[in-house]
């Protein structure tokens, strides 16, 4: 009975060593150099460290000498504006040009003159005058034209309305609005500037019975005309009216 149970030892015995030395084989001994797993959480937190480390002021700038005198120095903002209207008048008209010489004139008479935003204003009125005057709107065709041109403008609706005639307009747009005169008469502190637009406008006249007499309502038709604007320099309205017209 001894014996048997010595041999069964011996057996388990055996297997266990077996055992043992396959999965050292297979997994290896440590020699201390050993690569430490990764854990996603522990790299986030070395990251958060890294981060907390970081300077807390990052945005606490050491201005350099002088900066701040710049920053706040009115003199420079009033020379670097005025630096720059000469630029665009100078970019619009070529130096020398009566052109030139008359923006200047009237930019010198009245600091708030930028002949860039004159021309997108002069877009703007352009439309708003056509648009009016097709639609017989003559409270704003009033408040944009002088008395003269208005009287124009104001006479052909009346003889359109006693024909019982009506306009429908759809103003499709601007390709070009290009100031090609402006003058300044210091006597009278009047500032006349003129624009050459280019758009185009689709237009058509029916009388009462819906019949189409003028135009084509499916029709795109080129338009160019030269408006002229005016305006008193000093007087506090800012507004320009338009004072001439002139189809090319």
């Amino acid at each position: 009975m001894n014996e048997i149970f010595d041999v069964y030892n011996i057996i388990f015995l055996i297997a266990a060593v077996v055992i043992f030395l396959r999965l050292r084989s297979v997994l290896g001994n440590r020699t201390g150099n050993e690569r430490q797993p990764f854990d996603p959480y522990s790299a986030q937190q070395k990251q958060d460290s890294q981060k907390s480390q970081a300077p807390e002021n990052e945005d606490n700038v050491i201005p350099l000498p002088g900066s701040e005198h710049v920053q706040h120095d009115p003199e420079r903002a009033e020379r670097e504006a005025r630096e720059q209207i000469e630029a665009e008048i100078d970019k619009l008209a070529q130096k020398g040009s009566e052109l030139n010489h008359g923006l200047r004139e009237i930019w010198k008479a009245e600091p708030s003159f930028n002949p860039k935003e004159f021309a997108e204003g002069a877009r703007g009125a352009y439309e708003i005058i056509l648009m009016s005057f097709a639609q017989g709107d003559r409270r704003t065709l009033k408040e944009l034209l002088s008395p003269e041109v208005f009287s124009g403008f104001s006479a052909a609706i009346d003889d359109r309305e006693s024909r019982n005639e009506r306009v429908e307009s759809t103003f499709v747009g601007i390709d070009k609005a290009d100031i090609v005169e402006a003058v300044f008469n210091d006597k009278d502190k009047l500032a006349e500037v003129t624009v050459r637009f280019k758009g185009q406008l689709i237009t058509a006249t029916r009388d009462s019975e819906n019949r189409i007499v003028d135009g084509d309502p499916t029709a795109v038709s080129d338009l160019t005309d030269i408006w002229t604007f005016a305006r008193v320099t000093g007087e506090n309205d800012p507004n320009w009216k338009l004072v001439a017209t002139e189809s090319a």
